[in-house]
């Protein structure tokens, strides 16, 4: 226990000490978020607080192997765990990191995300086999890999779409790490133990800086690397007890909130029939904003739920069988209580529904210049940065779609309107004066409000068609985020450009 209290305040107290000063690199780089599109915040925010915990990390695991030669001959008994462990969490911090200053390709993302879950697999950190209450334990045998990768890189990608509001994904992770430091010590494996502390001191000691009102965000390098980290470090207790139970069922009840909440994000995606890597505002958080929930309150309410998940994932590690079933009866009943508050269960009527829906032509035009238009826009990173870029395709979707005008305007709250962008359908003058009048039923107008901004789309459409549905509001509200997202990546580029002129002159 003197170990795990060495690693937990050390690695707090470099956390601490540390993001004050990774806070002021990425503010003199111009490496910030700045507000707008899915982000909440008022205010440019810096990021790269991850490297703070990562950094925090290797130092309470130095300081506490140090204090702990029983801990130090652990590790030196396991040799590839700690080079997985050490090349893995770099690696990941690294690239998160690249991805926070610079920007990095989706899908190069992926590829080394899979490259270290490889890794990591050569290094002994596997899933070999799976057993669950009552049904017995399954070997996975050829299997083993694909389902280790699939793990490690999912519960990386899981922890990077929570991070959505202040000091939820470094929150949620803490809970996951006091759920094995728990299972740790109940089955005495010290390093478990170790590493649990220290990965929660470091936590402990970032949210002091990342909690609302944050100062600073942990970035990709933070949620990256954390959820490598707990990915691995899960796996790694699995080997004392219950390969199965512990590799899979708590840390998947444990890390409950951002799984369930990945797992609905991708089938959000293939209903809106768009990029699974594309960016919205649908995740958990936003949902709880939208209905009318605190930022802070938010935050809170997810913690309460992942401590509830945290304790049902104790329960199955230590408990009988009749334990472990009621637990997990009880977490799926509060999982589809969650589900339903937050309006998941809209998107399984939504599916059920789509025939029906997609009967319209003018909707199936619509759906799909919406596709191409996102499409294109995630396929070319640095298109999405230019707005005359953007315009251009707007043009095209308007044309896809059968629309007769399209006009983007932004409006301040204070008062003040601009037009960003007026389109009209190359018609003969005189048809389209006629349809227009034919039209006004059509007309709609979708908005989204950003800190001080009202960003509004207004659409007319052909006479054929003058229901707007659901569907119909959905594919425009992703044609208006997409133009958010082009406006603030306008933004953080000039926002760098300002900070890096300033710092040339100072």
């Amino acid at each position: 226990m003197n170990t795990a209290l060495v690693a937990l305040a050390t690695a707090a107290l470099a956390a601490a000490l540390l993001t004050p000063v990774v806070r002021l690199f990425a503010l003199r780089s111009g490496v910030v978020v700045v507000p707008g599109g899915r982000h909440v915040h008022q205010a440019p925010i810096p990021r790269l607080g991850g490297v703070a915990v990562l950094v925090a990390f290797f130092v309470a695991l130095g300081a506490a192997t140090l204090f702990d030669p029983d801990l130090q001959a652990r590790l030196l008994a396991r040799p590839l765990a700690l080079v997985g462990l050490l090349v893995g969490g770099l690696t990941m911090g690294a690239l998160g990191a690249l991805d926070d200053i610079r920007g990095v390709g989706a899908w190069r993302k992926l590829l080394v995300q899979v490259g270290t879950a490889v890794f990591a697999f050569a290094c002994g950190f596997r899933i070999d086999s799976i057993a669950l209450p009552w049904l017995g334990q399954l070997e996975m045998g050829i299997f083993a890999l694909p389902i280790t990768i699939a793990w490690i890189v999912g519960i990386i990608n899981a922890l990077n779409l929570i991070d959505g509001l202040d000091g939820l994904a470094a929150g949620l992770a803490f809970f996951t790490c006091a759920t094995n430091f728990v299972v740790g010590a109940l089955n005495q494996d010290l390093l478990v133990v170790a590493l649990s502390a220290a990965l929660g001191g470091a936590i402990l000691g970032f949210l002091l800086y990342n909690f609302n009102p944050a100062s600073i965000f942990m970035g990709d390098s933070g949620s990256m690397f954390l959820g490598f980290s707990l990915a691995t470090s899960s796996m790694l207790g699995a080997s004392v007890k219950s390969a199965t139970t512990v590799a899979l069922l708590v840390p998947i009840l444990a890390m409950g909130v951002p799984i369930i909440d990945t797992l609905f994000a991708m089938l959000r995606r293939v209903i809106e029939r768009r990029p699974v890597f594309s960016p919205d505002r649908g995740h958990i958080h936003h949902r709880l904003l939208e209905l009318g929930i605190t930022h802070r309150r938010a935050v809170l309410m997810l913690y309460g739920f992942s401590m509830l998940l945290a304790g049902s994932a104790i329960v199955v590690a230590t408990g009988r069988d009749w334990q472990v079933g009621a637990s997990l009866i009880l977490m799926s009943v509060l999982v589809i209580a969650v589900v339903r508050f937050v309006g998941y269960s809209d998107y399984l009527k939504f599916r059920r529904n789509l025939r029906r829906r997609l009967e319209s032509e003018s909707l199936q035009q619509l759906r799909q210049a919406t596709h191409e238009l996102l499409k294109s826009l995630y396929a070319d990173p640095e298109g999405t940065r230019s707005m005359q870029s953007f315009v251009k395709r707007l043009g095209s979707f308007g044309e896809t779609a059968g629309l007769l005008s399209i006009s983007l305007s932004v409006r301040n709250q204070r008062g003040g309107t601009g037009v960003c962008f007026d389109w009209k359908a190359p018609e003969p003058s005189a048809d389209m004066a006629a349809r227009r009048q034919e039209t006004a039923l059509t007309e709609h107008t979708v908005g989204l409000t950003r800190g001080d901004s009202i960003r509004e789309l207004s659409i007319a459409w052909k006479p054929d068609n003058t229901r707007i549905t659901v569907a119909v509001e959905s594919l425009l509200e992703l044609v208006l985020t997409a133009y958010a997202e082009v406006q603030e990546q306008q933004q953080i580029a000039h926002f760098r450009r300002t900070s890096q002129t300033a710092i040339r002159f100072s």
